[in-house]
């Protein structure tokens, strides 16, 4: 069993702003699989550090966008699967040419603030692989990119001009603001993403949630109490176990965790750039299509999170929640409802899509976290459904969400993922 190791140099990442290139984007001369994991990895490294606060987790739709682009370049050129979208006749020359350049026009127009800094890694890129600017693959990169932004113009992920703050509602079980969010944060972060176009599925409301159980009901009061006792900031019933694993999935760290898994496991499993292509490529659009699922749920049920539920808890109609006025998660809550979670939908999409290219669950792998309040930075793994059944507890640890929401998005993450991989990346 091939044990895959996931690296995210968090300190060469921060400490890297006297070399231009590097510090920008992250690209070392470490060996790679392929030029598509070497963009993944520019890619993931322009998302993790963009400062885009008004577009909050919309921007996961991007990296989608760049890796539909780069897979459809390479496999204009001889490429072994059906294309997703361009249909590029007569293309020739080098696949790693055609990556670089339609990664580098899609980011480019995607984060205009670092186009500068995109241009001077495209050309240093090109001179490290040893390619020509002239090279016919570079056509088939820009015809790529040109079509994939043109088919996501105005697909709703970035409105122009952006909607009024949404704050929520002052109601019981209702969703509403919580501190200490301030500007941006103070408001439903991306409210809009849940009617954005997906790549694959339909729309955002394909695989809404069923409804979450009633506030009277037996399971809430169970999830309700569970959350109130491990996730609780202080007097918290967690395990150092517990905490432990809290820490290493702490939110501010999922962005280049959820990154580098897919990229690793591409650079150490794919015999192809064929492959890793396509991997990357069913991973990002089943991720941002899982994003758009689970904002619509959020916005549709605007279920409250469990710092509210908690310290409203004498007001829920419930004799077995007890309210504390005091609660207080593990971390801070994020902008937006409980229902159903963002993590659990990114994992159990990503891990369902691997399981299904590989053809099995039992892939090993270890996860490197960059958190600084986790002891232990690596964690190892026999399957890729342990790292799912894992979110759903850590949101709950960490006094995120309630056990029914981190389980809810779990599927349908799953559900989006099944069809992506059925619709997407066929044998030509």
């Amino acid at each position: 069993m091939h044990v895959i190791t996931t690296r995210w140099n968090w300190n060469r990442w921060m400490a890297a702003g006297t070399t231009a290139f590097i510090g920008a984007f992250g690209w070392t001369d470490v060996a790679r699989a392929d030029a598509v994991t070497d963009w993944h990895e520019i890619a993931a490294n322009t998302l993790c550090t963009a400062s885009t606060p008004e577009r909050g987790p919309s921007t996961i739709v991007d990296v989608a966008i760049v890796h539909v682009a780069m897979y459809d370049a390479v496999q204009a050129i001889g490429g072994k699967y059906k294309p997703y979208h361009a249909q590029i006749t007569g293309a020739s020359g080098s696949p790693e040419a055609a990556t670089a350049k339609a990664a580098h026009d899609t980011l480019a127009n995607l984060f205009p603030t670092k186009a500068a800094d995109l241009g001077t890694s495209y050309k240093e890129y090109l001179t490290k692989k040893g390619l020509k600017e002239d090279d016919p693959g570079v056509a088939v990169g820009q015809k790529a990119a040109a079509d994939i932004l043109a088919l996501r113009a105005d697909d709703g992920r970035a409105p122009n001009p952006m909607p009024a703050a949404f704050l929520g509602e002052n109601a019981v079980g209702k969703w509403q603001t919580t501190p200490p969010q301030s500007g941006y944060y103070a408001q439903m972060a991306a409210q809009w993403l849940g009617a954005a176009k997906p790549f694959v599925i339909q729309n955002g409301s394909q695989f809404r949630a069923p409804t979450p159980p009633a506030l009277t009901s037996e399971r809430y009061a169970k999830d309700y109490n569970e959350v109130k006792g491990v996730g609780a900031a202080t007097n918290s019933t967690r395990t150092p176990e517990q905490t432990e694993l809290a820490n290493f999935y702490r939110s501010e760290y999922l962005c280049p965790i959820f990154q580098q898994i897919p990229r690793d496991i591409a650079k150490a499993q794919s015999k192809s750039i064929d492959d890793s292509s396509r991997l990357l490529a069913l991973v990002s659009m089943a991720i941002a299509d899982t994003a758009i699922t689970v904002w619509d749920s959020k916005k549709h049920f605007l279920l409250w999170r469990p710092i509210t539920a908690i310290q409203q808890g004498e007001n829920d109609g419930n004799p077995a929640t007890a309210g504390d006025p005091a609660w207080q998660p593990f971390l801070t809550t994020p902008p937006y409802p409980d229902y159903t979670s963002g993590g659990n939908g990114v994992t159990g999409s990503m891990t369902r899509v691997l399981e299904l290219v590989f053809g099995k669950d039992d892939v090993a792998f270890t996860v490197m976290s960059p958190s600084k309040e986790a002891t232990q930075k690596t964690k190892n793994y026999s399957c890729f459904s342990d790292l799912a059944k894992d979110m759903v507890d850590v949101r709950i640890y960490q006094g995120l969400h309630f056990r029914f929401a981190d389980e809810a998005s779990r599927d349908q993450g799953k559900q989006v993922a099944d069809v992506v991989f059925k619709n997407v990346g066929a044998p030509k």
